[in-house]
């Protein structure tokens, strides 16, 4: 009986190697320009869907919470929910200008906010 056990479980690792052996590597993607249809300004937001995928450039004005930030364009300002992780070691002040990529949050009960995917630096003004 733990003769069959063993072979069993020698075969089951063996199926789980092989599998993540053929697996796909999880690295790398596209870094560049972005469809203009995806660019919008913080006005334009708040015509949009729940989870529409967005792009914005303006700078962050200030914290208004853990993880979120009032954020500002030519337009107008909704505040974006950015992760700590999602800085990816950045830093920026109220004078930078960023781009911000993430989706439309609509709530039933609070304004629309942004989920921020990414932030990139552009430009001091």
């Amino acid at each position: 009986m733990n003769r069959k056990l063993l072979s069993l479980s020698v075969l089951t690792s063996a199926l789980i190697l092989s599998a993540n052996t053929f697996a796909k590597p999880q690295s790398g993607g596209f870094y560049g320009p972005t469809a203009p249809s995806a660019s919008v300004t913080v006005a334009e937001v708040q015509n949009l869907k729940d989870e529409s995928f967005v792009v914005l450039k303006g700078s962050i004005k200030q914290m208004v919470g853990k993880e979120k930030y009032l954020f500002e364009d030519k337009t107008g300002s909704i505040v974006v929910e950015i992760d700590d992780d999602d800085w990816n070691g950045l830093s920026v002040s109220p004078e930078d200008i960023v781009e911000i990529r993430g989706e439309v949050d609509t709530h039933w009960r609070k304004p629309t906010d942004i989920e921020v995917e990414s932030i990139t630096y552009i430009t001091t003004k």
